[in-house]
């Protein structure tokens, strides 16, 4: 049976900012943007990325008729290798710069199928049917950011992709508010607009201002200049090069990403680079320190980042010395701040002069404030709103924005992710049934195989350590040979905690004779599982910790 209301399915981004995913569905055909992963925070120890769960999409491969991509920043298209095989390879359409941001990630994954993208660009036009898509240009921190007008047989949306509006962009166009007028003259049924930094009053940042401050840095600077950003902000990489060139200083890139990343937007025309700006790292001490800016990754204080490797003297070919300036070009992400915190007390130690966007407005974000959130809604004057892209209290604020604007209470969503929106000329809303969209985690080559309970043990394993106990018997006689082994990780310090191991021990040997008087012969698995559970709650009662306890019982 025909529906007669167009699904909307968000399967990340809601709630969170990252792991953006949304899912259109209409009779059968399924339209996708995006396909972003997150990183990991603190309740998820060991974890690379998470990423959508695309278990809905996998039994439904014949249905896809495409993915679109809004932008090539990671929260965006990062999970696109970790999906791709599982969802049945469709075809995808993304800026040139996001086609090559993805392609290069994939060479990474040679074993896995290569993705057939279209490059598409401002005006340019895609029929999916039962969806017609039109891309238009959007102000972003990375050039090629595209918003969406998605014809529907329900009727037109448009997807703002992250944005914000910037009358002064470096390396990139002014936002075309005459464009985005007669967008909104096509009478938009739903917008679904960014939400990142609706909490934010005010309007966003011109990179023209982080232009004149980074002039400023680089020189004032007597000696060796070190700034670090995000690889994928490349107008930040491309302003930081060219205020290099004004001021006689080469460049040296640190981190592969932000190296592979100036390369590839270099070949594709987005980054203009004088010839011999850009040095090897190895033909850095030929120069004066006064000559000389290293770009480099690493501003979150990254395990192993170059800006790391730089604090700590590893890296083999950049070293620092007092009067040196260190340039964090970026904001701080919720829950690096320690990390962040203490990188920059490291070079304040060595005598460094250290500059950061508290101190000035060395760094913008890519994302609308409520000036800009509210300019958006009067410009495609939709019938209905759904703020999307951010934590449920940007939602919320975005959604009091849209209130303000005029728009009735009973026309705005904000949804969570799983929830089945539907939507139809009169009305918007979100149905009872719900599709999985829990976290998938990627550890390593795995996808999904860490679940609940190895993150549990992870977080035991941190907060309590580990107490393994190793035990000989005789499974003829029963009888333990010798005393038992044990071997203590982050719980306690052997040699200063022998009283525990011996009540430990005494207890191990009784509840190895009650296993065997129980069963009445020699049952391993229901020794260790008595083991794990009793000495458990014994070491629990003297020490207050809960380790992970592993018994290994050897049978002679």
């Amino acid at each position: 049976m025909k529906s007669s209301n167009l699904k909307i399915i968000p399967l990340g981004g809601l709630g969170e900012v990252g792991r953006n995913m949304t899912l259109f569905e209409w009779n059968e055909k399924i339209l996708i943007i995006d396909a972003g992963l997150s990183f990991p925070e603190e309740d998820t120890p060991g974890i690379d990325y998470v990423i959508p769960n695309t278990n809905y999409l996998q039994k439904r491969k014949q249905d896809i008729v495409g993915i679109v991509f809004t932008h090539g920043h990671y929260d965006h298209i990062g999970a696109v290798p970790y999906i791709l095989d599982r969802i049945g390879n469709p075809k995808m359409f993304a800026s040139d710069i996001a086609r090559g941001i993805i392609m290069h990630r994939e060479a990474e994954f040679p074993h896995r199928s290569v993705p057939k993208i279209q490059v598409v660009k401002d005006g340019s036009h895609i029929s999916l049917p039962p969806f017609e898509i039109t891309f238009f240009h959007q102000n972003h921190n990375i050039p090629g950011n595209l918003g969406l007008i998605i014809d529907t047989p329900v009727g037109k949306i448009v997807h703002t992709s992250d944005f914000k509006f910037d009358l002064h962009p470096v390396n990139d166009t002014p936002t075309n508010f005459d464009k985005l007028k007669a967008i909104g003259n096509q009478k938009i049924l739903l917008l679904m607009s960014d939400s990142t930094d609706a909490e934010v009053p005010g309007h966003s940042l011109s990179e023209q201002v982080i232009n004149e401050n980074l002039k400023k840095i680089v020189n004032s600077a007597k000696k060796k200049i070190i700034i670090a950003t995000f690889a994928s902000l490349i107008n930040r990489i491309q302003q930081i090069i060219h205020c290099s060139e004004e001021a006689g200083r080469k460049v040296v890139l640190r981190g592969r990403s932000i190296k592979d990343n100036v390369e590839m937007t270099q070949s594709l025309g987005y980054l203009k680079i004088k010839r011999g700006t850009i040095i090897p790292p190895e033909k850095a001490k030929l120069y004066s320190p006064s000559h000389l800016t290293v770009l480099c990754t690493g501003t979150q204080a990254e395990e192993r980042s170059a800006l790391i490797k730089i604090a700590s003297d590893e890296d083999r070919y950049i070293k620092t010395g007092p009067g040196d300036r260190i340039v964090f070009s970026s904001s701080t992400i919720p829950g690096n701040e320690r990390a962040v915190q203490l990188l920059k007390d490291q070079f304040y130690l060595k005598g460094l002069d250290v500059v950061h966007y508290n101190m000035m407005d060395i760094h913008a974000g890519g994302h609308a404030h409520q000036e800009e959130l509210k300019k958006m809604i009067q410009l495609i004057k939709p019938k209905f709103f759904m703020p999307i892209h951010g934590y449920y209290s940007m939602l919320m604020s975005h959604k009091t924005l849209a209130l303000e604007e005029g728009i009735p209470k009973n026309h705005i969503i904000v949804a969570e992710n799983g929830q089945v929106i539907k939507l139809n000329p009169q009305s918007i809303q979100a149905g009872e049934e719900k599709i999985p969209a829990h976290y998938v985690l990627v550890d390593g080559l795995g996808v999904g195989d860490i679940g609940e309970v190895v993150l549990r043990d992870r977080k035991n394993l941190a907060q309590d350590g580990m107490f393994i106990i190793v035990i000989a018997i005789d499974h003829k006689t029963g009888k333990i040979q010798n005393s038992p082994d044990i071997i203590s990780r982050g719980f306690v310090y052997l040699r200063r905690s022998q009283k525990l191991l011996t009540e430990t021990r005494q207890e191990v040997v009784k509840i190895i004779q009650q296993c065997i008087g129980e069963k009445n012969f020699f049952d391993a698995d229901y020794i260790k599982n008595s083991i794990k559970d009793q000495i458990g709650q014994f070491l629990f009662r003297r020490t207050r910790r809960r380790p992970i306890v592993i018994p290994v019982v050897i049978k002679l």
